[in-house]
């Protein structure tokens, strides 16, 4: 097949592309290189750089005549879209429906969306969250991935574009930026390595969902199946809290650093953990990549790169 990968030289998609690449599909990475990196595009792949509002995008869809869209192009901080609603707007909503438009002037028969378990579902009801689970966004940044999913049931319903919204919990592992609301795995691993003070936020017991980057991978592969749709969560059903993070990579990186905590920030989520029960029933998808593994792989990766 013919697959777009918006965002390809991104953390997450980079990997996808490379997956798609080795199971003979062919994949046109649109990236306007804003926070992905040059050196994560696959040189097997065809590179666009654009962005997603640009005009060019109907060309190029036109030109190129995909037959699978995987959107995870996105503006991802959401201290940014509480900051700049509108611009988070811009980017991920507005984005996204020149995108949709591109792809229904074109034909493409399936849209893979990059979504959001934990900032669409808002605080839980109830742990863990399973996808009939109230959505109630607290940010800018969850209300754009949840107002695409409902964009995403209409193109589908109206001009029928197939979809998958991957509903994801906090992703980690190799090619993660340290840069901004990244992630607190690869900030804190990119401070200790540079010999840097790591800070945790508040009293560090907020709880999150990590999920392997291995494994978000293959829920894109099983997303190209004809039979996969609808939109399922992306997670392990396993929390933990900031302390814990910070604590087990300060052993696997051998810091010497301090346990420093700073104001909290206001309206971040205290828990969030999400049931993969559905996915696994429907699919078979399940993950396979213990949080220590995934841990030690994504320390060794940083290790490597500081080395270089």
């Amino acid at each position: 097949m013919k697959i777009a990968v918006t965002g390809g030289a991104g953390f997450i998609a980079s990997h996808i592309t490379d997956a798609y690449i080795d199971a003979g599909h062919e994949v046109v990475i649109i990236d306007n290189l804003s926070t992905g990196k040059r050196e994560n595009i696959n040189p097997k792949a065809k590179f666009v750089e654009a962005d997603l509002n640009d005009d060019s995008i109907k060309t190029l869809f036109a030109e190129e005549k995909f037959d699978i869209v995987n959107h995870h192009a996105a503006q991802m901080s959401i201290r940014i879209s509480v900051d700049d609603p509108r611009f988070d707007a811009n980017n991920n909503i507005l984005g996204a429906l020149n995108l949709f438009e591109a792809a229904k002037a074109s034909s493409v028969k399936k849209i893979i969306f990059a979504s959001s378990g934990g900032a669409i579902y808002g605080e839980q009801d109830y742990f863990p969250a399973d996808e009939k689970h109230p959505t109630n966004p607290c940010s800018p940044y969850g209300i754009a991935k949840l107002t695409t999913e409902k964009y995403l049931f209409y193109y589908k319903e109206v001009f029928g574009i197939d979809y998958v919204a991957l509903r994801y919990a906090n992703i980690y592992g190799p090619r993660q930026n340290s840069m901004g609301e990244a992630g607190v795995v690869a900030i804190f691993a990119d401070k200790m390595f540079a010999g840097e003070q790591a800070i945790i936020n508040g009293d560090g017991t907020n709880s999150r969902d990590y999920v392997f980057v291995a494994d978000v991978v293959k829920a894109n592969l099983l997303a190209l199946n004809d039979k996969v749709s609808g939109h399922f969560n992306v997670g392990t059903s396993i929390e933990h809290d900031v302390n814990f993070i910070f604590k087990t990579l300060k052993e696997l990186t051998s810091a010497d650093t301090k346990e420093i905590h700073a104001e909290g920030k206001k309206g971040e989520q205290k828990r969030s953990v999400l049931s993969y029960e559905k996915f696994k029933t429907a699919h078979a998808w399940q993950p396979t990549v213990n949080f220590a593994d995934g841990l030690k792989t994504t320390v060794d990766y940083f290790r490597q790169n500081k080395l270089k």
